[in-house]
C-alpha cells in the first residue's frame, strides 16, 4: 500500500485522475498570466457602492495632487483677471457690439458678465485643452508608470477602475469650469458695477436671478465636456505613452474645432461635439431657450455612450503588461 493511501484524508490522491480534482479555483493558480487569482482575496472584493466610492476618492486624490494639474487650475483661473484688467484699463467707451469676446460689450455695465466672457473664452481653447490632457493620460499615464498593472492586481475591477477615472474626469471639468467662473465672478465685482443683469434679450433681472443663471451656464459648460472626456478615456486605452494619449486628445480637439468652422461641412457639423458648445448663451435670453442646449447635452451623452463603450471594451480586454 503506497503511502498516500495509508495517510489519512490522502484517498483522492491516490485515486486515478485525482490530479483534476483539486481545490475550486486551483487550477485558475497554475495557468500562466493568473497572479491575480493567487493574491489573498483577490476576486472576492464585492462591487459595492463603497468600494467604488474609494475608488474614486482615491482617483481625485491622484488627479489633483499632480502639479500639472494644479497648473492648469491656475492658468484658468488667470484668465477672467486678464479679460478684466485688460477690460478696465481700456480708455475711451467700451467695445462696440460684435467686437471682442461673446458678452464684453456688457462687462462694463456689469461685473457679472465678465462670468459668460470668461466662460465663452475658455471653452473653445482652454477648457477642452485643459481636459484633453487629464482625460488623456488617465489610463496611458498609469500604464507607462507601471502603476496600472498593480491597480488591476489590487483587484479593482477594470469596469470598475474605468468608471472612477471617468468620474474623476468630470469632477475635473467641474473644477476647471468652477475655477473660471469663481475667479471672473470676484474679479468682476472688484472691478465693474454688479447689480440688476439686462439680458442680450433686453430683459431685465435682478442679481439674485442673474446669480442662479450664471451656476447653470457654468453647468451646462461643465456637462458639456463630458465628451470629451469619453473620447480621451478610450484614446488613453489605446496606448501606454501618456505624452502620445494627451497629444492625440488636444489635438483631435483642435481639428473638430477647425472643422466646425467650415459651411462646407455642414451635414456632418451637428454632429461634432464642439458644436453646440456655445449654445449656453441660450440661456441669457427671456425666456430661456433650452433647445440647443438639450442638443448640446444630448449629443455628450451620445459622445459618452460610443466612446465609453468602446474604452471599456477595450481596457477590459487589453494584456496589462506594465
Amino acid at each position: 500500500m503506497s503511502r498516500a493511501e495509508t495517510v489519512p484524508g490522502a484517498g483522492r490522491e491516490a485515486l486515478p485522475g485525482a490530479e483534476r480534482e483539486t481545490l475550486p479555483g486551483a487550477e485558475r493558480e497554475t495557468l500562466p498570466g493568473a497572479g491575480r487569482e493567487t493574491l489573498p482575496g483577490a476576486g472576492r472584493r464585492p462591487q459595492t457602492t463603497a468600494g467604488f466610492l474609494a475608488l474614486f476618492r482615491n482617483e481625485l486624490h491622484l488627479t489633483f495632487r499632480r502639479l500639472r494639474t494644479k497648473v492648469l487650475l491656475a492658468i484658468l483661473a488667470v484668465l477672467p483677471i486678464l479679460i478684466g484688467v485688460i477690460v478696465k484699463v481700456e480708455t475711451g467707451d467700451a467695445p462696440r457690439g460684435g467686437e471682442g469676446p461673446a458678452f464684453i460689450a456688457q462687462l462694463t455695465q456689469n461685473g457679472l458678465f465678465l462670468v459668460f466672457t470668461a466662460l465663452a473664452v475658455a471653452l473653445p481653447v482652454f477648457l477642452p485643452m485643459t481636459v484633453g490632457v487629464v482625460a488623456g493620460d488617465s489610463v496611458a499615464g498609469e500604464a507607462a508608470t507601471g502603476t496600472l498593472r498593480y491597480l488591476l492586481v489590487a483587484p479593482a475591477g477594470r469596469t470598475r477602475l474605468l468608471a472612477a477615472k471617468f468620474t474623476a474626469g468630470l469632477a475635473f471639468c467641474a473644477a476647471a469650469t468652477a475655477a473660471v467662473a469663481v475667479t471672473a465672478l470676484a474679479t468682476g465685482a472688484l472691478l465693474f458695477p454688479v447689480g440688476d443683469v439686462t439680458l442680450i434679450s433686453g430683459d431685465t433681472i435682478g442679481l439674485g436671478d442673474a446669480l442662479v443663471r450664471a451656476v447653470l451656464v457654468a453647468g451646462v459648460v461643465a456637462l458639456s465636456l463630458a465628451g470629451l472626456v469619453a473620447i480621451g478615456l478610450f484614446v488613453s486605452t489605446l496606448t501606454g505613452s501618456g505624452i502620445a494619449a494627451m497629444a492625440a486628445t488636444v489635438g483631435l480637439v483642435i481639428t473638430v474645432q477647425i472643422l466646425d468652422g467650415f459651411p462646407q461641412l455642414d451635414a456632418i457639423r451637428p454632429f461634432l461635439f464642439t458644436h453646440y458648445w456655445l449654445s449656453m448663451s441660450d440661456l441669457l435670453r427671456e425666456p430661456m431657450y433650452w433647445d440647443g442646449v438639450l442638443k448640446n447635452l444630448g449629443l455628450q451623452a451620445a459622445y459618452v455612450a460610443v466612446f465609453g463603450s468602446a474604452a471599456w471594451s477595450r481596457f477590459t480586454s487589453r494584456d496589462i503588461s506594465a
